[in-house]
């Protein structure tokens, strides 16, 4: 059964993902205790356990902040992203079982309903599924968990890009590229389309630095 500190930080975790809780905005300790009816104990563990993650900020007597990225150090980590994410492909290529290959189709499956939906919400948790079908296949555990700490340390700022026009379908046609590299064995091209699929540049820069912006206005 899951601890209840660890669903509790997943929460905090998932409203900073889902944007209701903005890049800069001050966390209450006592606010959260009252919302999830607890004591300010477990809410500070938790804080604690965000910050160790990069995920918030804990600044000695202003109390908790959630981190903010500045867009160079946004560009960087997406550039080791999607180095990450190429290194994963290409093992699981070589490396995945039909049965792992059977999970990753599932779950390519699913975001292939969420597309069909134009349900942006639904096809971000589906993507993350697919992608961490990929990191367990690598059969590395290590770059399996830098990978996924990672993808959770992105997830404010890949979550906006989801609902730019046109990028559902174009995600979901990456994503049939990648399973078919895959399934061949084909590590390289596996890597290389990976790789793409992740990497900020042209007009997805562009929608990246204006979802940005709508974050840091939020938190203002």
């Amino acid at each position: 059964m899951k601890n209840r500190n660890a669903s509790l930080r997943e929460s905090i975790e998932e409203m900073i993902a889902t944007g209701k809780l903005s890049p800069g905005q001050h966390l209450d300790e006592t606010e959260l205790a009252t919302q999830y009816g607890v004591s300010r104990t477990p809410v500070r563990e938790a804080l604690i356990q965000l910050a160790s993650m990069g995920i918030i900020v804990i600044r000695p007597r202003r109390g908790a902040v959630v981190a903010e990225i500045g867009p160079q150090q946004l560009v960087e980590m997406f550039e080791v992203m999607a180095e990450f994410e190429a290194m994963s492909g290409r093992l699981a290529a070589r490396r995945m079982s039909p049965a792992e290959h059977a999970a990753m189709l599932a779950a390519h499956r699913a975001c292939s309903d969420a597309c069909e939906a134009h349900d942006a919400d639904a096809y971000f948790y589906q993507n993350e599924l697919f992608h961490d079908t990929i990191y367990a296949g690598s059969h590395n555990a290590f770059l399996a968990e830098q990978a996924r700490a990672l993808h959770r340390r992105l997830r404010p700022y890949r979550r906006p890009q989801l609902r730019v026009r046109d990028r559902l379908a174009n995600s979901y046609s990456e994503h049939e590229a990648v399973v078919q590299a895959i399934i061949a064995g084909d590590g390289e091209r596996t890597a290389g389309l990976l790789r793409g699929h992740i990497m900020i540049q042209g007009q997805r820069f562009a929608d990246l630095m204006a979802s940005l912006d709508q974050l840091t206005a939020k938190a203002a």
